[in-house]
């Protein structure tokens, strides 16, 4: 039986918002599950707020609607003071910053994935290693993403910069271990 999911990936424009939502949509793809997704970004550019929606499962339409994302990944703190509102009760958020964020509706963890990233010395993919945090906190809630999937659709993605994607993949790893310690 299919575990259907909507999750909600936020930031600003130039942060790989869309990156993300490839990402977790082709690894969905590739373990044939059903995909839906969409985007809201209008003339929003580089600094400017975007939002996507992603649907696994059995869905008719892919935008989401209020209080029914089943998780938000915020790549910024603001990007989850914006985009709340469209969890569920009780629902999971991943938060990129190295201060608590705190919200009693919702499962609220938060990563310094901006740290992990300068430290590797890419600070363009903290949004991969916000994913690998989200990667983390999911893994006892579903098993909808396959990490041995997403890390092969991440190497065909740099297939022609072999160094870039294995930065990408220890940020990827690093994520993970993020939330682990937690």
């Amino acid at each position: 039986m299919l575990n259907n999911q909507q999750i909600i990936i936020s930031g600003l424009g130039g942060q790989g918002v869309l990156f993300i939502t490839k990402l977790l949509a082709g690894a969905a793809m590739a373990d044939n599950l059903p995909v839906l997704t969409s985007e809201t970004h209008g003339m929003a550019q580089r600094g400017g707020n975007v939002i996507s929606y992603l649907k696994i499962g059995d869905f008719s339409g892919p935008l989401i609607r209020p209080a029914t994302a089943d998780a938000l990944i915020a790549l910024k703190a603001e990007s989850f003071a914006h985009h709340s509102y469209f969890l569920k009760p009780g629902g999971l958020a991943v938060v990129n910053s190295p201060d608590p964020v705190e919200d009693d509706r919702y499962r609220v963890f938060c990563g310094n994935a901006t740290a992990l990233a300068e430290e590797a010395g890419n600070v363009r993919s903290e949004n991969v290693a916000m994913l690998g945090f989200f990667m983390g906190a999911i893994k006892d809630d579903t098993h909808l993403f396959n990490p041995d999937t997403l890390a092969r659709m991440i190497k065909e993605k740099f297939q022609a910069k072999p160094a870039v994607a294995t930065t990408v993949l220890s940020l990827l790893e690093a994520g993970m271990q993020l939330y682990q310690k937690r």
